[in-house]
């Protein structure tokens, strides 16, 4: 495997990670929103992923990359709270709050945060490698 491969390898998964960690942000910020009705609470998202494999051009090797196949809102109910006096609160004084648990959200986000941090590692190791290498041509 080149490596450039395991660049492209280490970038897509580090791009993951970012998504993972911009949709985890987008839940916590809005964590405690209220709506007015069920259809407007915000709902919690989470992005999906997909390996995309590869092989070199001379077929011995086989790679994966991560491939972001879009964001999906979840489907959880979203919280009712009697409210009356709320402006928000519907006909029955009920007003409707998002699905987003912000422990689960905040395991999201430090399981990507190590995820992001390996592969830095990852590449600067590859980096690293690469260096040695050059050395040993002089």
């Amino acid at each position: 495997m080149s490596f450039s491969a395991i660049y492209d390898i280490g970038g897509s998964a580090m791009r993951a990670q970012v998504m993972r960690l911009d949709t985890v942000a987008s839940n916590l910020a809005n964590a405690d929103t209220a709506a007015a009705s069920e259809d407007t609470a915000y709902r919690s998202i989470k992005p999906v992923f997909s390996a995309l494999y590869s092989q070199d051009f001379d077929n011995r090797s086989v790679s994966a990359q991560v491939q972001t196949l879009g964001v999906v809102r979840s489907d959880r109910s979203v919280e009712q709270r009697f409210e009356p006096n709320s402006p928000l609160a519907d006909g029955n004084g009920m007003v409707y709050y998002s699905n987003v648990n912000p422990v689960a959200e905040m395991a999201d986000m430090m399981s990507a945060s190590r995820a992001f941090q390996t592969s830095v590692e990852v590449m600067n190791r590859v980096s690293s490698m690469q260096q040695s290498l050059l050395k040993l041509g002089q």
